[in-house]
């Protein structure tokens, strides 16, 4: 099983893809879409987009995981956030994956054992995961990884679609 697991934001949008299978974790690609900040909102998006769909069409993920949002004190963040995970979404569902979405107490619970572990706990765990040699870096990254980690483990996914 193929899963993508995606960190949405409108600067950086981190991307994990991993390979399940028989209990064992193969790591495919990680990185992240950046945006400039030059650049307004909806070239941002779509940046994100299009990128996304690339993405997806090359490394053909069967699964698409993404956090929930979660509500921010800063508005404009969250709504920022919100457009570029409905971007992701929309590229997810245009290739037709399976689309789950976990709440960050799943994904930490999921990946330490721990709902209310730390960025730092979650970011050894993920590395210890997928045997990488360094952890991964920016916490978008890490982020989109224990994301596809939490689907991979977990069945109790809200899956959009139903």
């Amino acid at each position: 099983m193929r899963i993508i697991g995606v960190d949405p934001g409108t600067a950086r949008t981190g991307f994990g893809i991993i390979d399940f299978s028989a209990d064992r974790f193969a790591v495919v690609d990680y990185g992240y879409i950046k945006t400039g900040g030059d650049l307004l909102l909806p070239a941002r998006l779509q940046l994100i987009y299009e990128q996304l769909q690339k993405i997806i069409q090359n490394f053909r993920p069967e699964r698409f995981a993404i956090e929930e949002l979660f509500f921010n004190k800063n508005v404009r963040t969250a709504m920022g956030v919100g457009e570029a995970r409905g971007v992701a979404v929309l590229a997810a569902a245009g290739a037709g994956l399976v689309i789950s979405e976990y709440t960050p107490l799943q994904v930490k619970q999921a990946v330490v054992g721990y709902g209310r572990a730390t960025k730092q706990q979650v970011k050894y765990m993920v590395k210890a995961i997928l045997g990488l040699p360094e952890p991964p870096t920016p916490d978008d990254v890490t982020d989109a990884l224990a994301t596809a980690i939490c689907d991979a483990f977990s069945s109790s996914g809200k899956n959009l679609w139903k």
